[in-house]
């Protein structure tokens, strides 16, 4: 059952991307993109795929429910289910809208599962890379495919190679993780796609990620895929992230000992 509803879901992910997101990438008349809030943009296709997505999980588990970025944008109530004890999806149908929409990569597509309040599997898809990573929380991850583990060794403070969302970070943070990046082997500014940075972690092009914004669409699928892993994902207090808790900050790694070192360096207060 596992293995076929991972298979299903990523069935679904890429009969979506083809049918929907990639017809439409470059394609958008200015009609086609709207704004939802000050500064955050949906286009008809967010809109389409996540109808799409939305109805394909709801044949797969009849029983379950489901919690799109467009469906909270329209009743934010709905976030209160990710702390349901049935099964509940978190989907979000193309993250990155602002790159899609400049017709510009990355963009991707991502579905989390929560069972009894807690992530248990996840699914990202970058269908311009044809990139696929899916994975039970308890089984492990496959990363197109194959299995995947991060690596357990930490590369030296000079060779780590990460991204930090500095944007939308407090001034006083931002200048303490802009001094602490001239320490590191590579400080990225990152790629306004939160699928693409997790898709990073597990290729290796990268071995951390900054973020402080961390609305639950963006996350919940590549911490629970990252953790799966070997990987750790954690508020910058420490503690674990879950895709309903309402703070801010998160510092992602391949592993803990990553972990740390970049939260010494980037973020000591």
């Amino acid at each position: 059952m596992a293995d076929t509803l991972l298979d299903d879901v990523a069935g679904l992910l890429r009969e979506t991307a083809d049918r929907i997101v990639l017809p439409s990438f470059r394609h958008l008349d200015a009609a086609d993109v709207t704004e939802k809030a000050p500064g955050e943009l949906v286009t008809v296709a967010d809109r389409r795929a996540e109808e799409a997505i939305t109805a394909g999980l709801r044949r797969l588990r009849p029983n379950s429910l489901v919690v799109g970025e467009e469906a909270v944008a329209e009743d934010p109530g709905l976030l209160r289910h990710l702390r349901s004890e049935g099964e509940v999806w978190l989907v979000d149908p193309i993250d990155g809208t602002a790159n899609f929409a400049a017709g510009q990569r990355p963009f991707a597509l991502m579905i989390s599962l929560l069972s009894g309040g807690e992530p248990v599997a996840g699914w990202i898809f970058d269908p311009l890379a044809e990139t696929l990573a899916t994975g039970w929380l308890e089984t492990g991850v496959h990363l197109d495919g194959r299995p995947l583990r991060l690596p357990t060794e930490a590369p030296p403070l000079g060779s780590l190679r990460g991204a930090a969302m500095t944007r939308f970070l407090p001034p006083a943070s931002r200048r303490t993780v802009e001094a602490g990046g001239a320490r590191v082997g590579e400080l990225l500014p990152g790629q306004h796609c939160a699928g693409r940075e997790y898709l990073d972690l597990l290729t290796g092009a990268q071995q951390f990620v900054v973020f402080w914004r961390t609305l639950p669409w963006d996350h919940g699928p590549g911490t629970l895929l990252v953790r799966a892993a070997g990987g750790v994902a954690r508020r910058f207090d420490g503690a674990d992230y879950h895709p309903a808790d309402t703070e801010h900050g998160l510092l992602v790694a391949v592993n803990d000992q990553v972990w740390h070192t970049v939260h010494e360096t980037l973020l000591p207060i």
